[in-house]
């Protein structure tokens, strides 16, 4: 199951790395691009809290293998793809696959395990579903240099296989409920597909045309709407499709705010690094991939340490540790010049990977390992939802920021350059001789076209570092929350029924 799931995620990353290469092959206008990616994640996130439901219906072992098999018939398609609506297609499919493979085995763990082995199950999973992100720019950097695109889908056929197989002859052998899908809100699904499709969107609109432009008012007016009418359904109805009264455990609510926050930081940092390797250093995918392998690395080190900590310490502590420490590690990217390189980013990755695991193993258990058995597969939806949330909104923001205050650093340099300021030349790296030599007034056009690259470098990389302080405040102000828990969760029985 763990190796479906490290698929879903990993598949998100490695495609983002190729996405000029598709578009090359295909023929894609530049405008319609990013679609390739949205298309998916607007799949993934309908899909998230549709677990529940699913498990009932179909079993956990027959929705994984389902979906598995969903997931690898659509690669198939994807490397197939001869057109931008094909591939489009074939990624929407893909995406509702994947989507339910993260909560399943999240789920699995608090359902199948018994409480001794939760930690060492739930810690294993975490460090697939973190990994995952973080090896997947050198991944499909490799995979395009090395052979094409069409790689970066069909790596997902024989693991995928082998996946399905193995669930398929060693999870439980249980029934479904057919019976559950005469149950089926139909409206609430449409409205909650509706709800989250507008908001994935207007959050990816809103940094290029601004917050309050007609389309991202239009978009937000919309999800708001769809939102609120989803909200009164499901809790009116006899059989929801998605138990939201799961919110009203306080140990549940405070789980998933931390996912959230989780979300905007692990999100965050993996989009950050990238883009500033990218556009201020001009380093490749491959490099970059390297560089960030850092962070990694710190997280499978991490991880036994962990497991043999969560059985010592309570939850509430270890997570108030995970997130100071995660906070730490992003702020220490928040004071990186334009010219850091890997050994500038070392010790921040480090720090940010130490602390991720337990950001994650602490806040799980204490939403979901106190739930009854029969509640874990939608609450796992729920959870895993928040995580996903907290990424868009996260990259929304940080986008925000980055396109926003980089002009503003611009200009201000730029001023500071024509006043003769000898700290605007240090930033640019230019003697202040030549700056003293020169008469007072406005840059001539000659010499400002020579310093805008170096100018625009600049002040992306300080617009940078407002973004990596930003998410920074948000990790570690979510701490406050923790003490609203009712308690550190208990494992549950190993002789609880389960609902495989």
């Amino acid at each position: 199951m763990c190796v479906g799931m490290f698929m879903a995620i990993l598949d998100v990353q490695v495609v983002a790395t190729s996405l000029p290469t598709i578009q090359a092959s295909l023929h894609i206008a530049p405008a319609q691009m990013s679609w390739i990616q949205t298309t998916y994640l607007i799949a993934e996130v309908i899909a998230i809290p549709l677990t529940g439901f699913l498990t009932r219906l179909l079993s956990m072992r027959w929705l994984f293998v389902l979906a598995i098999s969903s997931f690898v018939a659509s690669s198939i398609a994807c490397a197939a793809s001869q057109s931008f609506f094909a591939l489009i297609a074939s990624r929407a499919i893909q995406g509702f696959s994947g989507g339910t493979l993260i909560p399943s085995v999240f789920s699995a763990v608090f359902v199948l395990f018994p409480g001794h082995r939760q930690a060492a199950a739930t810690t294993i999973a975490g460090v697939l579903a973190v990994l995952a992100p973080t090896v997947g720019p050198v991944v499909g950097g490799w995979i395009t240099q090395s052979y094409s695109w069409h790689w970066l889908f069909l790596i997902n056929v024989v693991p995928g296989i082998l996946a399905a197989a193995g669930v398929a002859t060693y999870l439980p052998k249980t029934k479904g409920d057919p019976a559950s899908a005469r149950e089926l809100d139909v409206a609430a699904l449409l409205l909650m597909a509706i709800g989250l499709a507008a908001l994935e969107i207007g959050l990816k609109q809103a940094p290029e045309n601004g917050w309050m432009s007609g389309v991202v008012v239009s978009l937000l007016g919309l999800a708001a709407i769809a939102g609120t009418g989803f909200l009164w359904r499901t809790l009116r109805a006899s059989h929801p499709l998605v138990d939201l009264t799961t919110f009203a455990d306080r140990s549940f609510a405070v789980g998933c705010t931390l996912s959230f926050v989780l979300g905007i930081g692990l999100f965050g940092s993996v989009y950050l690094m990238p883009v500033f390797l990218a556009l201020v250093r001009g380093y490749g995918s491959l490099e970059i991939g390297r560089i960030m392998l850092v962070t990694g690395t710190a997280q499978l080190a991490t991880a036994p340490v962990a497991v043999i900590l969560e059985r010592r310490i309570g939850a509430k502590a270890l997570t108030a540790f995970g997130f100071l420490l995660f906070g730490l590690g992003l702020g220490m990217s928040a004071f990186q010049g334009e010219n850091a390189d890997a050994a500038t980013m070392f010790w921040p990755q480090v720090v940010r990977g130490v602390a991720i695991m337990f950001c994650l193993l602490p806040p799980t258990r204490l939403a979901l390992g106190q739930l009854p058995a029969d509640r874990v597969p939608g609450a796992s939806g729920l959870f895993n939802l928040m995580r996903n949330l907290g990424g868009a909104i996260g990259l929304a923001l940080i986008d925000t920021v980055i396109y926003g205050r980089a002009p503003v650093h611009a200009r201000a340099l730029a001023a500071s350059l024509a006043a003769g300021d000898p700290a605007a030349a240090a930033v640019l790296g230019i003697p202040a001789g030549l700056l003293a030599n020169r008469a007072p007034g406005p840059v001539d056009p000659a010499t400002y076209a020579l310093l805008a690259p170096m100018i625009e470098k600049a002040s992306l990389a300080e617009a940078i570092n407002e973004a990596w302080g930003l998410v920074a405040i948000l990790t570690m102000l979510v701490i406050i929350v923790i003490p609203v828990a009712l308690r550190d969760a208990p494992a549950r029985p190993a002789n609880e029924e389960p609902i495989a």
